[in-house]
């Protein structure tokens, strides 16, 4: 059975036609969805033109007519656009009933509740950059009652960006966006402190960088394939080597506490600009 085939003849609608819902949309192409099963509302008309002109796209300027026959509707819109967003659909989605993946960060599905038909199915995704060339990982939570045929909408859409988790309890999502939403700036700090060491030790910025980079990428792909991240790192390492006079410097400096503390300061913020957009949402009812 191809993924197409698993909408029926109903449409996956997104709100919002960004970076992320063209990503979506890019894995969803790819994994035989066909472009007629999908509709994007989208106010930009440049943005608009291009996924007409790149993707073959519906995208209109009226986010109703996007959702018409929608199963899965995409809320890919910034935090702050949600409830003027959402209050301007609920007769819409009153009417649909369609299942509701959010994919805006820091929204609770308490606060999407607030602002949605009593009882619709909502499900929030915490999706990372690398979705943006089908190599994302996805946290996935949703509210109780989601039924088997919902749960395996969701995952055709979130799979066609990468690999997908569902967590245990919507708090984890803070946790999700300080590991793997963050987590890619974190990895590109170390290739670029790393290229820039090179570089005072002599070598061109170029070779630096060229270096840097594939041994991200290509730790990275050993990551993905290759086992146990410790059973990894203890591969590179030769007793006695370079690596291991190297890893006894990060670990002298108190690496593992300074990440400790970075991902506990990441997941702190996220849990604090959730709190600030429910009460925004609060005061907008």
């Amino acid at each position: 059975m191809n993924s197409a085939r698993q909408f029926g003849t109903g449409q996956i609608s997104f709100i919002g036609g960004g970076n992320m819902a063209r990503a979506l949309i890019s894995g969803l192409l790819r994994r035989d969805v066909g472009a007629q099963q999908l509709r994007v509302g989208e106010p930009n008309e440049a943005t608009r033109a291009a996924l007409a002109r790149d993707l073959g796209i519906a995208a209109t300027a009226d986010n109703r007519a996007a959702l018409q026959g929608a199963e899965l509707v995409v809320l890919a819109v910034k935090p702050q656009e949600v409830s003027r967003v959402l209050r301007d659909l609920h007769s819409t989605l009153r009417e649909l009933r369609p299942v509701l993946l959010s994919i805006a960060a820091g929204l609770r599905i308490a606060d999407l509740a607030r602002l949605c038909p009593a009882g619709l199915p909502i499900v929030r995704a915490m999706p990372n950059r690398p979705a943006l060339v089908g190599a994302g990982v996805t946290g996935l939570y949703a509210a109780p009652g989601l039924t088997a045929a919902q749960r395996s909408l969701v995952e055709t859409v979130t799979l066609s960006a990468g690999r997908i988790v569902w967590l245990r309890a919507e708090s984890e999502l803070d946790i999700v966006t300080a590991l793997s939403g963050s987590g890619p700036a974190y990895f590109f700090l170390l290739a670029e402190h790393l290229a820039q060491a090179a570089c005072a030790l002599g070598m061109e910025p170029e070779t630096a960088a060229l270096l840097a980079t594939e041994t991200l990428h290509g730790a990275g792909q050993l990551a993905r394939d290759g086992g146990a991240l410790g059973d990894q790192r203890a591969a590179v390492t030769s007793r006695g080597g370079t690596t291991e006079a190297a890893l006894r410097v990060f670990e002298a400096g108190g690496f593992e506490a300074l990440v400790a503390r970075a991902l506990a300061a990441a997941a702190s913020r996220s849990a604090e600009l959730a709190a600030l957009l429910e009460q925004q949402i609060r005061d907008s009812i």
